[in-house]
């Protein structure tokens, strides 16, 4: 079998599999391919991957001669008309948001995994590329404000004076939202976070920042692990309360989303108009829309009372190395449910990891999310 590793578009840093993880597929007698530069914004070179056995060709080649493809981004039009009958693809696709896109891939017999729509469950957790780079992107996103925030985070007392710390508002406590709530308290910030799930609320106080409690919340515990639609008396109450909050922070950090669904707004324009110059948020929902009505994706923006709203839903991005090195080895651990000893492709839809995300096979939509999307 051959496999090969994809260079991914421009503003995309990570590669699916890093040299010393692309020499565990070969130890399994598969022939890895690599298109020319794939790591190199990762800090691979051509050389390194050489080194590990893996041959270094054009993209062309790639895409004609593999048996299983591995492209973080989604394949382009021109790419799929280049590819074997019955390739199968392993990236992050998003097929609940994307899902027309995805609906032409059946032409092909692609098999798509999608590794975002793996079950967030106990044995899959070596697999949640999700929560590998949620974490990532909750880190980053607290040193992206640190760099635009005119003031210190923590505070400060000097012979001129003293400095008050920073208050963060953080919207979800999620893998994101926990990883931005302990990297802000360490840099001294005062913090407050809201979430619709009441079950996180001792996680975020054991990181040392305050809870903001809305009573109703819908039961999101059969959820595996997303957030839920929640009632219109419900989201009243919970504009009511983070319209506080967000009056008296300095900087917000938004991550909620909703599979399949436009990210919900949580910050409205009269919110953000309540904001004090020189606040920041930075939205991690950028890609679904975002958290506030005025957020795009891969842009700052300054509303005209000086807020900076960014929008930049490739954090990880921005730290390619072990962004890439987490992603690869979530990849490798999924491979192992559907690699046979021989290195062969074997496809097990009796599991519920590998039907979980997989999205189409042998020209049908087989994930039934998305074909209730499509139909």
């Amino acid at each position: 079998m051959i496999a090969g590793i994809l260079k991914e578009p421009v503003g995309e840093n990570r590669v699916s599999l890093l040299p010393e993880q692309a020499e565990v597929l070969i130890k399994k007698n598969i022939q890895v391919l690599m298109e020319e530069g794939a790591g190199a914004n990762a800090f691979a070179s051509n050389e390194s991957y050489t080194a590990k056995g893996v041959k270094v060709v054009s993209r062309e080649e790639v895409l004609q001669q593999s048996n299983i493809l591995y492209s973080i981004n989604a394949l382009t039009e021109s790419d799929l008309g280049k590819v074997k009958n019955e390739v199968a693809l392993v990236g992050i696709f998003q097929p609940l948001f994307n899902f027309a896109q995805i609906n032409t891939w059946n032409s092909k017999s692609v098999t798509t995994f999608s590794m975002d729509m793996i079950p967030r469950t106990t044995r899959a957790q070596s697999m949640d590329v999700l929560s590998s780079q949620a974490n990532i992107a909750g880190y980053r996103a607290v040193l992206l404000a640190s760099t635009l925030f005119p003031r210190y985070f923590p505070m400060f007392m000097t012979a001129a004076g003293s400095i008050a710390p920073a208050k963060m508002l953080i919207l979800g406590a999620g893998v994101a939202g926990l990883q931005a709530v302990a990297t802000s308290r360490r840099l001294g910030a005062v913090v407050e976070v809201f979430d619709t799930r009441p079950a996180v609320k001792e996680e975020v106080m054991s990181l040392g920042a305050k809870f903001v409690e809305v009573e109703g919340a819908a039961d999101a515990s059969k959820a595996g692990g997303y957030a839920v639609e929640q009632s219109e008396e419900y989201k009243q109450k919970q504009q009511a309360r983070i319209a506080e909050a967000v009056q008296k922070a300095d900087i917000i950090i938004t991550t909620a989303q909703i599979p399949g669904k436009k990210a919900p707004i949580l910050i409205t324009e009269p919110m953000l108009q309540s904001m004090k110059n020189g606040s920041i948020i930075i939205d991690l929902a950028a890609a679904t829309g975002g958290n506030t009505p005025l957020t795009k994706n891969n842009e700052h923006f300054v509303t005209t009372n000086g807020v900076t709203i960014v929008g930049n839903s490739n954090l990880p991005g921005g730290m390619p190395f072990d962004a890439s090195k987490m992603y690869g080895k979530n990849v490798l651990n999924f491979m192992q449910l559907i690699l046979t000893k021989e290195g062969e492709l074997n496809l097990n839809f009796e599991d519920d990891i590998v039907k979980g995300c997989c999205i189409t096979h042998q020209s049908k939509i087989v994930n039934d999310r998305v074909a209730a999307l499509i139909n």
